[in-house]
């Protein structure tokens, strides 16, 4: 069985998320949506549990990814999965420099997973979660950047401003 890991912050995931998402689990058996959970940070605008709780509701078409969460280093959380790659997404140049440098240190960690890389589809290459929290936060459309649960609970939990 072919194991992979797609980690992230996902702080809301994005539709940019889903892409690789949808894509990477056809390219494995199962895969981890892998929620990082990093104790020197503050909380994002949601929770571990809140973010797990929308990946869950976005992903529930696909049957072979399942959404769980880690701390530490992402080598040890692969290697406790017993992966065989960790999946990660780039949008833009600027991403490749600071992918490549962390797949080579975790594969100098851990050689026997691989990291793939998939470019996002070009739709969503200027989408980012920082870019939602912002639109959010000053009251834009960010409904079509978003899967339509996490939509819905963004609009629940911070409900439009009149100005």
């Amino acid at each position: 069985m072919k194991i992979g890991v797609y980690p992230g912050s996902f702080d809301p995931i994005t539709k940019g998320h889903m892409d690789i998402i949808e894509r990477g689990a056809k390219l494995v058996d199962l895969l981890f949506v892998s929620v990082l959970t990093n104790p020197h940070k503050g909380e994002g605008m949601f929770t571990t549990t809140e973010r797990m709780e929308m990946i869950e509701k976005s992903i529930s078409h696909i049957p072979n990814v399942k959404v769980d969460t880690f701390s530490g280093l992402l080598v040890d959380y692969a290697k406790a999965k017993d992966a065989d790659v960790i999946i990660r997404g780039l949008r833009a140049v600027t991403d490749f420099e600071y992918e490549m440098q962390m797949a080579q240190i975790n594969k100098s960690l851990l050689p026997s997973v691989e990291t793939l890389f998939l470019v996002t589809n070009a739709q969503y290459s200027f989408l980012s979660s920082s870019s939602v929290r912002e639109l959010v936060r000053f009251n834009g459309r960010f409904q079509d950047l978003v899967p339509e649960y996490v939509a819905g609970t963004l609009e629940r939990k911070f409900p439009k401003e009149e100005k």
